[in-house]
């Protein structure tokens, strides 16, 4: 069963204008600290400034190193002149209902629960009963990162994405309900126009009923912020910020790669996309494309030397009763990767990780640029998937797994 509490100390933009400055993108959601640079010089208020205070300088070649104690002291400095400027407000014992809509997704309300989780319900190996289950491994340096940006800022401003299955829809009803009852305290459209809506619920009946339901609910998944929240148990602390929103709100979308390699001999061969598709061969059956393929799971994009190639994985590469083996982003790691081009580690240079918010054109232009040598696309993971990966207690492949929408951050942050 889930244990949550309010946000004893709740910072919150004082509007909807203010919200709209303030709020921003994670910095995962970037394509490296240029671009963040670049974020920062038009919105110079983001939140970004806080977490991402390396980057907060006048010029693109005076940035700091990331987490240096230079960055540090300007993140707590930057912090503390948020906290007592005119643009927040302090809201104590919380409860956030939040909520997006995505024109990528008409109809569908992304609604949620903001609050604090405990630490001591993450499952580890310490604590194999824990109801919220971690869908990917902890790399113990990125974590000790997120945790030294807490304590500088003593604060919670990244938020951990939970998802429960709540199977009755009674709680999503509910939320739903109390969102309905009146206007939210702020609104905000993001970069991509989706429209996020913020409701903080003091009352002291709704925080006890909204507990209770959330009591009732077997676990969770986090689906976003693994590091997050292991930076709080990594630091004492008893709580995280963090999100639940039900599985069958929430959408995903693909998480693609760049690679700038290949090593294959066109020996025999009439050309290397040849030769490659043969190397292929025994683990996948491909047929060439007329454009960008159409994927289901199990099934591959290619893009290489001007032209697609839809790649579908054949059924010895799989084992279907093993949940993360059946994901293409770990059939593409073993059959393709380990085995052919001798890239072990998913975080080998070589490899370059794409959000699917980026097109398939974004992936072709890369490569036709020399940037790199070939794109994989791969179809979206599902809700399922990632449930079933999290219940026989295994760990999803790295960068498999693009929520989007995306919690924005700056919304709602924790004091201690």
């Amino acid at each position: 069963m889930l244990s949550i509490k309010p946000i004893p100390r709740a910072l919150v933009p004082v509007n909807s204008d203010a919200a709209q400055r303030l709020s921003d993108r994670n910095y995962d959601e970037f394509q490296g600290d240029e671009e963040i640079w670049s974020r920062l010089q038009a919105a110079p208020d983001s939140i970004l400034r806080v977490t991402m205070a390396h980057c907060a300088a006048p010029q693109v070649d005076a940035l700091l190193q990331d987490g240096s104690p230079e960055a540090l002291a300007r993140s707590t400095a930057n912090m503390e002149a948020l906290t007592a400027g005119a643009d927040t407000r302090e809201v104590n014992d919380a409860l956030w209902i939040y909520e997006i809509i995505s024109p990528a997704r008409p109809g569908v309300r992304q609604i949620g629960l903001g609050c604090m989780a405990s630490t001591a319900q993450i499952r580890t190996a310490e604590t194999p009963e824990g109801t919220i289950i971690r869908n990917e491994g902890i790399r113990e340096k990125k974590a000790a990162g997120r945790a030294q940006l807490i304590q500088a800022t003593q604060s919670y401003i990244g938020v951990v994405n939970n998802a429960f299955e709540d199977g009755d829809g009674s709680t999503t009803a509910a939320l739903e309900a109390l969102a309905d009852t009146r206007p939210a305290d702020f609104t905000v459209v993001d970069e991509k126009g989706n429209t996020h809506r913020s409701w903080l619920e003091t009352d002291a009946a709704v925080v006890a009923d909204l507990t209770a339901r959330m009591a009732s609910i077997r676990c969770a998944y986090v689906a976003d912020g693994n590091h997050r929240s292991a930076a709080a148990a990594h630091l004492g602390r008893g709580h995280f910020l963090t999100v639940f929103f039900p599985t069958d709100r929430m959408g995903l979308l693909p998480y693609n790669r760049l690679v700038s390699t290949l090593n294959v001999t066109t020996t025999g061969q009439a050309n290397r996309t040849e030769a490659f598709l043969a190397a292929l061969s025994a683990d996948f059956e491909y047929v060439a494309c007329d454009g960008v393929p159409r994927l289901d799971l199990q099934e591959i994009g290619l893009y290489l030397d001007g032209r697609w190639t839809k790649l579908t994985a054949r059924t010895h590469t799989y084992d279907p009763t093993n949940a993360v083996e059946v994901i293409d982003a770990d059939i593409v790691q073993r059959r393709i990767f380990d085995h052919l081009m001798d890239i072990t580690d998913a975080r080998d240079p070589r490899l370059t990780f794409v959000g699917g918010d980026r097109p398939a054109e974004y992936l072709a232009g890369r490569v036709d640029a020399g940037e790199f040598e070939f794109a994989l696309l791969m179809a979206p993971v599902t809700m399922q998937q990632i449930v079933d990966v999290c219940e026989q207690d295994r760990f999803m492949p790295p960068k498999s797994t693009w929520f989007e929408p995306k919690i924005r951050i700056g919304l709602v942050i924790a004091l201690f």
